[in-house]
């Protein structure tokens, strides 16, 4: 069993301010080892459920967060961005068995989250037909675009509920939940022994039925918070400016929409 592992930090237990995800703030180490802490759960998770192969996405700002020496021998580790559309899934392919997604995070304009954002911080809202778009929903409709599942998303109690209302065969593990600027949070040791089994508990379950449906049309709404931005982004091939902050951009291939976002957020 071929496994891909897609790992960010705003949703792992306890981070809670900008600072604590920033490279360049004395506060960050502390969540990066908790980063690759919840990576690793992950990976051993996969690994008693029978996968024999497992690929690792460092899939937060700069793509060098992981500590690689914590990671066991057996994984395949992707660092930093190529530019592909596939982004936080770079190198995902039909022959994966199944995606999981490690410390994500509610969608930009969420209160579920301080650290609420989709893909930068540019967008003040994403919605693919009408529906708030996270990181979580891009990703796995890449994964659906190629036949692969998404089976099993950590991170905080508001994207879980999004999850679940997605597809109630995802494995999900809320390890925080936020309020206001604040979070309540399992303790990093609980949130990694809650990812471990809660990886192992939907690599054993009938997975496939995690699949999403692929959409026969997909119509993407960017809003952003200054209107220059929301011009500019408009002149994207296809885009209409659809307001003072917002563009719009309808499509039958849920490619076209991966490589709009990478150009415009």
């Amino acid at each position: 069993m071929k496994v891909y592992i897609s790992v960010d930090i705003e949703g792992v237990a306890g981070i809670t301010h900008w600072d604590e995800a920033d490279k360049t703030h004395r506060d960050y180490q502390e969540f990066r080892e908790q980063m690759t802490r919840e990576a690793v759960a992950a990976i051993e998770g996969a690994e008693t459920a029978g996968a024999t192969e497992i690929w690792v996405k460092d899939a937060h700002s700069t793509g060098r967060n992981l500590i690689t020496s914590m990671l066991p021998a057996n994984v395949r580790l992707i660092r930093s961005w190529a530019g592909h559309p596939l982004c936080m899934v770079q190198e995902l392919t039909e022959d994966f068995d199944a995606l999981m997604m490690v410390g994500y995070h509610a969608a930009a304009g969420s209160d579920a989250n301080s650290l609420a954002h989709t893909l930068s911080l540019q967008p003040q809202t994403i919605t693919l037909n009408g529906k708030p778009a996270s990181e979580f929903l891009i990703h796995a409709l890449a994964g659906a675009m190629l036949g692969v599942p998404t089976v099993f998303v950590s991170g905080d109690e508001g994207l879980m509920e999004e999850v679940r209302a997605t597809n109630s065969h995802i494995g999900t593990c809320a390890v925080k939940r936020g309020v206001g600027q604040s979070t309540i949070s399992m303790t990093p040791a609980a949130a990694c022994e809650a990812i471990r089994q809660g990886a192992a508990a939907a690599l054993r379950n009938d997975f496939k039925r995690a699949l999403l449906p692929v959409a026969g049309e997909y119509v993407l709404e960017i809003a952003y918070g200054d209107p220059v931005t929301a011009y500019r982004m408009g002149w994207y091939p296809g885009a209409e400016h659809a307001g003072p902050r917002r563009i719009r951009f309808r499509t039958a291939d849920y490619f076209d929409v991966l490589r709009m976002l990478n150009f415009v957020t």
